[in-house]
């Protein structure tokens, strides 16, 4: 069993320790774990695209309150929700802004899940929406910018 299984710290720290070696001109080729060191950059990668999507999961989420549900007492949280949220993405963003390309996929993908949860929020709180959520979109533009529904 290596570190990588036991200790990911540990396995992280001596495996950069080794790759700045071998940066350095020192033939240790043999010593680093290369298959653990590719699956973990590729992780990154992925990671980096699921927090996106998340963040813009819940800008929908909200924005579809905003606009579909009937009540006025949570609306200054979903405000604020939103508004947190673009500030992570803008952040996503700017820390890989190859994933600026994704964004309107992305908005696409998850609208059909967004709708279902925001229907059945409503719906466990006995509200009765006041558009069509199936009707509900957003642009690139809305989720990323500074719109904000009607009250």
């Amino acid at each position: 069993m290596s570190d990588y299984d036991t200790d990911i710290l540990e396995w992280s720290e001596r495996q950069s320790a080794l790759l700045r070696r071998l940066a350095a001109g020192e033939n240790i080729n043999d010593q680093i774990d290369w298959p653990n060191i590719i699956d973990e950059v590729e992780t990154v990668g992925r990671s980096e695209r699921a927090a996106l999507r998340s963040h813009i999961a819940l800008v929908l989420e909200h924005l579809m309150k905003l606009e579909a549900s009937p009540s006025a007492d949570p609306r200054k949280g979903w405000i604020v929700t939103v508004i947190r949220a673009r500030r992570d993405i803008e952040r996503s963003l700017e820390d890989s802004p190859s994933l600026r390309p994704a964004v309107p996929g992305m908005i696409k993908d998850e609208m059909p899940s967004v709708r279902k949860i925001v229907a059945s929020t409503l719906a466990a709180y006995g509200e009765e929406p006041c558009v069509a959520i199936g009707s509900l979109t957003y642009s690139k533009d809305q989720v990323l910018g500074e719109w904000l529904p009607d009250a």
